[in-house]
């Protein structure tokens, strides 16, 4: 009885917003309205108007700390609970005492675990455009532990967090082979724990559109009207790209637990509408956020170390570079930097204090910290450029509200 209440109230709440989603699309001069402000909004970015962007922004946080503040209060108990346990663990970091080994032991997986979810979160959580942790930071990550692994033949390295520099174990017995279980082992905790932070990315447009649906609301983002555009363009839909967006939703909606977490376990790129699917149709948390975390931080994640460690494997890494001398005209002079980057690795991972200083990187090494540096700097304009245009939104809006009670 309650499972057949449940399903009358969804239906319900699906006519009111199908008709409400109607009325507003068949509305013209509200969409040819949407469509001006849209792209009014997106000329608002830092190298066109660099001050009235960085001044919408600094604005747009101001509101976002408050709302967060608010939020907080809201969740008192928690709140002190949070406390509670901070003010336990200060106690316990600041009085001597033969604890001490462990508490440090516990910061340091701490920190490193933070750190693992933190670089998950900023790649999928969608702040104006994702950060490509995985290729900035752990591919690279996973790469130098299997190059280490194979010169080294043991993966007897310090426990993580890591030194600055990877370096080989001496005094011990080297083991006679490495094996990828070895390898998927050593660099698990950080590859889980940076799957966890993408599903912890996909839970705020799950909530956004939840909350919408179930308030009967328009929700403040462009995701969310993209998604509603979608779903009434479903039966003309004809480009690829939307057919395969709806054929995710379809997927998601009816086959629910596997559904969500088969194209969660998968590269996926159509998986950013996920959230806002399983929130549209009103998926309970656990059902999604569960397959989301099973699918990313267990199953993609293996799939993902499993191809990195593969292509770094000492065998593969040579045959590579064997392949690139063979390119015509370029071959011969792309190859030797390759050489040199590899052997600079090389001579690192036996480098102890008080040998000396290790070879210098080459031009490879320095190109691809630009890469890192001009990929983070994008993402932080991208942030900029996201909430400028966010409270440039909430203008127009006010804006149009005092048309309407004129």
């Amino acid at each position: 009885m309650a499972e057949n209440g449940a399903e009358h109230e969804l239906s319900q709440r699906r006519v009111g917003v199908k008709e409400q989603q109607n009325g507003k699309f068949a509305d013209p001069s509200l969409a040819e309205q949407k469509r001006r402000d849209r792209e009014e909004r997106l000329q608002l970015v830092l190298w066109k108007k660099p001050v009235l962007c960085l001044h919408y922004f600094l604005l747009e946080s101001l509101i976002t700390v408050k709302e967060w503040t608010r939020k907080l209060l809201q969740q008192r108990v928690m709140v002190l609970a949070m406390l509670l346990v901070l003010v336990f663990f200060s106690i316990a970091y600041s009085i001597e005492g033969t604890h001490q080994k462990y508490v440090q032991y516990l910061e340091k997986k701490v920190l490193w675990c933070a750190y693992w979810v933190g670089l998950g979160i900023l790649s999928s959580v969608g702040l104006g455009t994702g950060l490509h942790t995985f290729l900035l930071y752990l591919g690279p990550h996973i790469a130098s532990v299997t190059l280490a692994a194979y010169e080294c033949r043991s993966v007897n390295f310090p426990e993580p967090p890591y030194p600055d520099q990877i370096i080989c174990p001496h005094d011990e017995a080297a083991e006679d082979s490495i094996s990828l279980w070895t390898i998927i082992s050593k660099v698990r905790l950080e590859a889980c724990m940076w799957g966890a932070g993408t599903a912890i990315g996909e839970l705020p447009p799950y909530f956004m559109a939840r909350a919408a649906r179930l308030s009967g609301a328009e929700p403040d983002d462009e995701d969310y009207e993209e998604f509603e555009e979608m779903l009434e363009q479903a039966e003309n839909a004809q480009d690829f790209a939307t057919r395969a967006k709806l054929a995710v939703q379809t997927m998601v909606q009816k086959v629910g637990f596997f559904g969500i977490l088969a194209c969660a376990s998968i590269p996926n790129p159509l998986f950013d509408l996920a959230g806002i699917t399983c929130g549209h149709f009103l998926v309970p948390f656990w059902t999604f956020f569960g397959a989301t975390l099973i699918g990313k931080a267990v199953i993609k994640m293996h799939i993902q170390k499993l191809f990195v460690i593969i292509t770094f494997s000492k065998h593969i890494v040579e045959q590579m570079v064997s392949l690139i001398g063979a390119v015509p005209l370029l071959g011969a002079s792309l190859q030797k930097p390759f050489r040199e980057y590899l052997e600079a690795q090389r001579a690192k991972l036996h480098h102890r204090a008080g040998e000396g200083t290790p070879a210098g990187e080459n031009w490879l090494s320095w190109v691809f910290e630009k890469v890192v540096i001009i990929m983070v700097c994008y993402f932080v304009c991208s942030i900029i450029n996201s909430m400028a245009q966010s409270y440039a939104r909430r203008i127009q809006q006010k804006k149009h509200s005092e048309e309407k009670t004129k």
